[in-house]
């Protein structure tokens, strides 16, 4: 596959996936055009060898997975590759509308650690699902949306009335983060925010019972520098992964065992959700497929012990403007192919066997691979890993692409590296 290509094709897919929810509804338009069949939680499976599979969890989690044709997956187990479909953003609140000044702004509380000034001043949309009535109650009708429409901004203050804006300055997100909607020399209704969703949806605003929509960047995803080096997109924290091991699934059908990708949602903010990690989802799907081949408990737990997961989240690159951030004797470049990252505390579920595993992958793949530490006076961030890890007895190993700009609104990645752990996750799934 060209690294060029690569890059656009998952550059496109992220600007086509604002939030969580048109994530995994791409990721289901592709595996559907690719053959695969979607299975319902509430529906028997009935799987059959060299079948490929994929199903929903409250609409922003993804399972998919292809079987090989060998039924003994006791004895080949699964090849997982775990990442999550959600990024840092802000989350419009109910009854949002504040009016005053003849502006309309809109209450929102942060999602997840975002780089708070990397907002202002930008093209933002929102985007995400709404609930409508529905003659079953228990079972409302839901409708995504995306407005594409550079619809608000997050104004700055002026630097005349903040002269130690560039010495630092520390943001109120219930006061200063508000996005600025429209100009209005009237008094707004209660439900203001509701007519412009009623109205982008075409239903009455009464047909409306709830919503999740979040802040976006309206700026669309670059190939940039001298040698087109580099991908400056928001949102690769953590669709990167999720592109990426999507598009190894599809292209490589296993011989023996089951090829899994796992796109959970909500790891930004804990992944304590139906749809996040720290769910039964991932182990319940697995044991569906297990039971669905015909296999009994045992049968399963022993394909468990045989599998092997690679949770897939972004890595930090060393930064050129602040290199002392960097670990003394560890420190992954851009360009140099992904890294494994360790952590004493567990944050991280690497450990020297499923390291060297993914050591030996990379070198299969005839790819460069890094190690990534913290600081041992920082403290870092976590993933999937290790909550997968106490929901599940599998062999687990952290890696990521090294990146810059981190939870920014836009952030920063290499094009080889794209390529590198794509032709890694090749090399497992085959």
């Amino acid at each position: 596959m060209e690294k060029l290509s690569l890059a656009r094709d998952m550059i496109d897919y992220i600007d086509k996936s604002p939030c969580s929810y048109f994530a995994v509804e791409n990721i289901k338009d592709y595996l559907l055009e690719s053959g695969f069949k979607e299975l319902k939680v509430s529906d028997t499976w009935k799987l059959q060898e060299k079948g490929s599979y994929f199903t929903i969890n409250n609409d922003s989690a993804i399972i998919a997975f292809t079987i090989g044709d060998s039924n003994n997956i006791e004895d080949y187990g699964f090849k997982i590759i775990g990442s999550h479909s959600d990024s840092p953003s802000f989350r419009i609140k109910g009854n949002p509308e504040i009016n005053k000044l003849n502006t309309v702004t809109l209450n929102t509380e942060v999602y997840g650690g975002a780089i708070l000034y990397s907002w202002f001043d930008r093209p933002l949309s929102v985007a995400g699902r709404v609930v409508l009535k529905s003659d079953d109650v228990l079972n409302p009708s839901v409708r995504l949306l995306n407005i594409d429409k550079d619809l608000m901004i997050i104004p700055s203050l002026a630097i005349h009335m903040n002269r130690d804006v560039n010495k630092g300055f520390e943001f109120n997100p219930q006061k200063h983060t508000l996005p600025l909607l429209t100009l209005t020399e009237e008094e707004i209704s209660e439900d203001f925010f509701l007519e412009v969703l009623a109205d982008e949806l075409k239903v009455a605003k009464e047909e409306i019972l709830e919503y999740d929509m979040y802040l976006y960047d309206r700026e669309k995803g670059k190939i940039i520098g001298l040698k087109d080096e580099f991908i400056s997109v928001g949102r690769l924290d953590n669709l990167a992964m999720a592109y990426t091991s999507t598009v190894a699934l599809v292209k490589n059908q296993p011989t023996k065992g089951v090829n899994v990708m796992v796109c959970t949602d909500n790891e930004e903010v804990g992944s304590r959700s139906r749809q996040g990690a720290d769910s039964p989802m991932i182990s319940d799907v697995l044991e569906r497929i297990a039971i669905g081949l015909n296999k009994n408990r045992e049968e399963f737990l022993r394909a468990v012990e045989k599998s092997y997961i690679i949770s897939a989240d972004m890595a930090h690159a060393a930064h050129p403007n602040f290199e002392e951030m960097a670990d003394p004797t560890n420190k992954p470049k851009l360009g140099k192919g992904p890294a494994i990252k360790y952590a004493a505390n567990k944050a991280y579920t690497s450990d020297a066997i499923s390291g060297g595993i993914f050591k030996q992958l990379c070198e299969k793949a005839n790819v460069p691979c890094q190690t990534f530490y913290n600081r041992s006076d920082k403290v870092g961030g976590s993933t999937i890993g290790p909550i997968t890890a106490s929901q599940l007895n599998i062999r687990s190993v952290d890696i990521g692409n090294p990146m810059l700009s981190m939870h920014s609104i836009r952030e920063l990645a290499s094009v080889d590296d794209n390529l590198y752990l794509y032709k890694v996750f090749e090399e497992l799934y085959k």
